[in-house]
């Protein structure tokens, strides 16, 4: 890596500080359960309490329940635990749940607690997008114009200070994707050690245990354990690493580079990308493994008949539960105001409104009509911004083969193309907030088509000089735009009028707010 380490280092961090910043001021406002939360931060306060997600006292959407959680009564849960039957059914894995309930935990039932899982995710995955970045491009300032822009995304910072799940995936797929390409230059720095003291012959050396490979596996291992979407990029990535290993032994000249990379890689990557992930998946059940009060556990059955028996029927009922679990999602087809299609979400055609009140008094804001929003939208420059470079992606790659333009596209189609399917075949509920881990893959694209942009460091002044003044003027109007946008993302008090100017088209909105 070029630069110095400690600019390396101290340059994304000062990103990541930024991008914090916007995060975590004013994180319990509002002081409203927003959107899903009502059913996340529930879930969460139950895993802590209880191991695993038990139901509340009444429907999980009752309103009431929800001012009576605002206002520090906690009975719901407490009133649960003494019924017999308090098991609840629920459609992801605990993993996103366990990590809002460790912000519970530290600050509380609140609204601060609940969202400071996801603030801190959304603020660490600025720092990981800096240093991935600078990585693949070996620019400081380019890995800092990525971190830049993923914190000045509006659909990243909406959920990052939102007790949902989509953060936590994003998150773990971005990590996943970092350890790989930390991973990819490793495995070339052995090979280039042995190729340097070795004959060029046959399939090549082994290369040993990968620590940033089987870090990536328990990366996106949890990402599968937040949602099941994670597996898309799980096995685009597999197929991306091992495909990574047959270039660079085909690289260094050896006669039998793809027998090499399948006698010598292929089972190191089925151990760290199938098994390490298998395993941290099931880690995250631990909770219903070990109690007795979760859904389909049959507690009394498993240990029924000593510690074999236990182990045996335990796991029986829990795919039991996996294939419920996936039987609810292949027939997710409930109506939602705010729901879109995959063809919608890059250009921003629906959005989803997060909060909206209905009962501001005008004194609020000083007007006749105020508006306090949560709208869950990307930055339309920056977004419309990275089809333009997905595109110029995809002539660089059949021009020139470079594996980071690869890497882009195939982790951007990994997590869009797939729902297309659902969108087709079983006509799902979705929204545009099912984007967000690509959106880090969205500003890579940026990133690399601003460094084709600027050219090469010895390129001619004026060229790096016009590059610089494009990608300047960019990374400037991505900034005003999301300045512009600010007070609909973290609930502002403002006018209706002021509210109205920044709803880009009308499908921002179902109907005009009363």
């Amino acid at each position: 890596m070029p630069g110095s380490p400690l600019l390396g280092w101290a340059a994304p961090l000062l990103v990541a500080l930024f991008g914090g910043i916007l995060r975590f001021v004013r994180l319990g406002e509002p002081r409203a359960v927003v959107f899903d939360e009502t059913y996340y931060m529930k879930d969460a306060y139950s895993l802590l309490v209880h191991g695993v997600e038990r139901s509340m006292l009444g429907d999980a959407e009752d309103p009431v329940a929800d001012r009576r959680i605002l206002a520090g009564n906690l009975d719901v849960f407490r009133e649960c635990a003494q019924q017999t039957d308090c098991a609840s059914f629920v459609a992801h894995p605990p993993l996103g749940k366990w990590m809002i309930a460790a912000g519970e935990w530290l600050f509380g039932m609140t609204p601060f607690g609940w969202r400071f899982a996801a603030a801190l995710a959304g603020t660490l995955s600025i720092l990981v997008m800096a240093r991935v970045a600078r990585r693949m491009t070996r620019s400081t300032l380019l890995g800092c114009l990525a971190g830049l822009l993923l914190a000045l995304d509006g659909l990243h910072l909406v959920l990052s200070r939102t007790a949902l799940l989509d953060v936590f995936l994003m998150f773990w797929v971005l990590a996943g994707f970092a350890c790989l390409v930390a991973d990819r230059d490793w495995a070339r720095g052995r090979l280039t050690a042995w190729y340097a003291a070795s004959p060029v012959t046959g399939r090549g050396p082994r290369l040993g245990t990968r620590p940033w490979r089987l870090a990536a596996g328990v990366c996106l291992g949890a990402a599968c354990a937040v949602k099941w979407s994670g597996i898309f990029f799980l096995l685009a990535f597999a197929v991306l690493s091992v495909m990574w290993d047959m270039g660079a032994r085909r690289a260094i000249g050896l006669r039998r580079p793809y027998r090499g990379a399948w006698a010598y890689d292929v089972p190191g990557a089925a151990g760290a990308l199938a098994l390490a992930p298998a395993a941290a998946y099931l880690l995250s059940w631990t909770g219903w493994f070990a109690t007795a009060g979760g859904w389909g556990r049959d507690w009394e059955r498993a240990t029924s008949s000593g510690p074999l028996f236990f182990v045996f029927d335990s796991l029986r009922s829990w795919v039991r539960y996996q294939l419920d679990v996936l039987g609810y999602h292949s027939g997710l087809e409930e109506y939602h105001p705010y729901m879109s299609e995959p063809w919608q979400w890059p250009v921003l055609l629906r959005p989803v409104s997060f909060h909206f009140p209905a009962d501001l008094p005008p004194s609020a804001c000083g007007a006749d009509r105020c508006a306090q929003a949560v709208l869950g939208v990307g930055t339309p420059a920056l977004w419309y911004g990275s089809l333009l470079a997905l595109v110029a992606l995809v002539a660089w790659y059949v021009a020139t083969r470079d594996w980071r333009a690869g890497a882009v596209l195939l982790a951007f189609a990994a997590g869009w193309l797939p729902w297309f399917y659902y969108a087709v075949a079983d006509n799902r509920t979705m929204y545009l907030f099912y984007m967000i881990p690509v959106v880090p893959f969205m500003v890579l694209a940026v990133v690399l088509a601003a460094g084709l942009l600027l050219g090469r460091a010895d390129a001619p002044p004026g060229r790096r000089a016009f590059g610089a003044a494009v990608v300047g003027a960019f990374a400037l109007v991505v900034l005003v735009n999301y300045g512009w946008l600010h007070p609909v993302l973290t609930a502002e008090t403002i006018t209706h009028a002021q509210w109205s100017t920044r709803m880009l088209f009308s499908s921002w909105v179902t109907s005009a707010p009363r």
